[in-house]
């Protein structure tokens, strides 16, 4: 969610996308890129998610001029078996390698019933939910991993090792949005702990330690995030970072997150390749599509039926996604005075119009 519990300003979605076409393509980024980007942005907004959404755009365009992201790539996918290809990015956007990588795995499942591409030297692509929920919204059951910088301590580990290294999953449902898991392997993301500390505000226990290795509520001395599961079962969380290290780094030829360029600092010249990894099923290459399109159903019939703890309610993944799209879709997307600032000046810098 926004930064401050109060927007500044709420704009359409519509003139969001648009602003963001405007700034990229101001910085000579090819258009299959910069509608790629603002496609990928604007979805993980409008679903709440703005910190791998509108608040990206100012790094990106610092990115992009500075050389890290190269604004026109010539990405070039090779099929390696029926069901498997390896898509190289040349250091272009991550979310034109994403959407290219599903259309490709999609492609594959279509005909052999499951689809894999492994990705690499490519860059942050914000969301991973956006790449699994395309499949889902056109019938497939989608998966998206990705590596990051190193941000997230081992279990019992005292410094940083893994990155937040998202897992997302998405799954079509009849006549009702997808389900959609999209999820760091951290016991909180990164983001969380920056609003924090701007705000003075506690951070719950056992998610946070100092550059010591030690536990801290004090969201200013923060240096590492805890694995998922926190303290005492972080071996969980810890776990899945690497599974998810394997297949994003290890399966596309890329280095690992420890001795990755972090995404924010100095350096905008060096790309940092990362790497992907995308998975896309068929249900009836399994069952019948009558008994998947039941079986979930019946699932989430049956889940959300379930009795809440008092004051709360039980929701599918997803839902709260879906919720908050419907009201940022009616009510326009919030941005709070910082990011109000931000692409205030970035209109100036860029010269394009404002987008207030």
């Amino acid at each position: 969610m926004s930064g401050s519990h109060e927007s500044a300003a709420r704009v359409a979605p519509a003139a969001l996308e648009t602003f963001m076409q405007r700034a990229l393509a101001r910085c000579e980024v090819e258009e299959t890129s910069y509608l790629a980007v603002a496609r990928a942005l604007v979805t993980a907004s409008r679903m709440g998610t703005d910190s791998h959404g509108l608040r990206l755009l100012p790094h990106y365009v610092r990115a992009v001029q500075g050389g890290r992201i190269n604004p026109r790539p010539a990405m070039r996918f090779t099929r390696r078996l029926a069901g498997t290809g390896y898509l190289d990015a040349d250091d272009g956007f991550g979310h034109l390698a994403g959407y290219r990588a599903i259309e490709h795995a999609i492609a594959m499942a279509d005909e052999v019933g499951i689809g894999a591409v492994a990705v690499g030297r490519s860059s942050h692509f914000g969301a991973a939910g956006c790449y699994a929920l395309e499949a889902a919204r056109r019938g497939y059951v989608g998966l998206s991993f990705c590596n990051a910088d190193a941000l997230v301590s081992l279990h019992q580990g005292q410094g940083p090792f893994h990155g937040t290294n998202p897992i997302a999953f998405a799954a079509p449902v009849p006549d009702q949005s997808p389900y959609l898991l999209d999820m760091a392997t951290s016991a909180v993301p990164w983001n969380r702990v920056q609003q924090y500390a701007a705000i003075r505000r506690e951070l719950p226990p056992n998610v946070v330690v100092d550059a010591a290795g030690r536990l801290t509520t004090d969201a200013t001395r923060a240096t590492s995030l805890l694995p998922l599961g926190g303290a005492d079962f972080g071996f969980k969380g810890a776990g899945l970072a690497g599974m998810v290290e394997v297949l994003s780094a290890t399966m596309t030829g890329m280095i690992h997150g420890f001795r990755m360029l972090p995404m924010s600092g100095d350096d905008m010249h060096t790309p940092r390749g990362v790497g992907h990894f995308f998975l896309v099923m068929r249900p009836d290459a399994f069952v019948e599509r009558e008994v998947y399109e039941r079986g979930m159903l019946d699932y989430l019939e049956d889940l959300r039926a379930q009795p809440a703890l008092e004051g709360c309610e039980v929701l599918a993944p997803g839902d709260r996604e879906w919720r908050c799209q419907a009201q940022r879709d009616a009510e326009g997307i919030p941005l709070d005075s910082a990011n109000v600032l931000a692409y205030a000046g970035l209109a100036e810098r860029l010269l394009i119009p404002a987008l207030f």
